[in-house]
């Protein structure tokens, strides 16, 4: 029997660079989104070693009925990736949206821990569990229009930590990646509402962003390590980004 490991929000970037990658790895990948089209066209490309489930990790029903999938395949469950979540606009504090925000915290935090708790008993039961937490720079740096992204993804991180003290003991790794600049063909148009030329001044003059393979890369480097073998968090930015405000720009033109 394969090891079953299931990625969320596997629709586009990241998830999709990853669902691919741990395919390549050995694992049978359940690729978790809402957009059905582009599952099924991931999994069509991936072949026999994915299965497409539609899942809205807002929901406790939806993600319920993901447990039921899952626990109903011919395989173990060693893997989770929570990989769902999102940014929505650039607003500053004093004129925040408290839907954009509410949206935020819905997705990156709440989503996180509704599929955690869902899939926590079969991972532990397996033995050698894994839960990999996509979260971001933002969840440990501040900055100006950045303050319901960033207050989501610090909950993402204290949820994460707290998660991995109290599974001591226990047979599931806890761990978490933090992505700089990674871009990818959604996460910065639908920040700013679909706007692409905002989307692309994010990334003007910055010779190599990091892109979805490279995370995707370290997603499957984590999780294909010793079991014993636990890294707790990783960072990862492009050259071009030595911290959240210093980012090399080449001249335009």
């Amino acid at each position: 029997m394969a090891d079953i490991a299931v990625v969320t929000g596997a629709s586009s970037g990241i998830g999709a660079a990853s669902a691919r990658r741990l395919a390549a790895e050995g694992f049978h990948v359940v690729a978790v989104a809402r957009r059905t089209d582009r599952l099924n066209a991931l999994v069509a490309e991936i072949g026999p070693a994915a299965t497409a489930v539609e899942c809205d990790v807002t929901s406790d029903e939806s993600v319920a009925r993901l447990a039921t999938t899952v626990a109903g395949l011919d395989g173990t469950l060693t893997l989770l990736v929570n990989n769902a979540g999102g940014a929505r606009g650039a607003d500053q504090v004093a004129d925040g949206s408290v839907d954009d925000w509410q949206w935020m915290y819905d997705v990156n935090v709440l989503g996180t821990l509704r599929v955690t708790k869902a899939l926590l008993p079969a991972l532990e039961a397996s033995g050698r569990g894994t839960i990999v937490t996509i979260g971001s720079t933002a969840s440990f740096v501040v900055y100006e229009g950045g303050g319901g992204y960033t207050a989501a993804k610090h909950a993402q991180t204290a949820l994460v930590g707290t998660l991995r003290l109290e599974l001591a003991g226990k047979p599931v790794r806890v761990i978490e990646i933090d992505p700089g600049m990674v871009k990818t063909d959604e996460f910065a148009v639908n920040r700013f509402g679909g706007d692409e030329d905002k989307a692309a001044a994010v990334y003007a003059g910055v010779k190599e962003p990091l892109v979805a393979d490279d995370i995707a890369d370290i997603v499957a480097f984590a999780a294909t390590r010793p079991h014993h073998v636990n890294i707790d968090r990783l960072v990862v930015r492009p050259i071009a980004q030595a911290a959240q405000h210093k980012v090399h720009r080449e001249k335009q033109g």
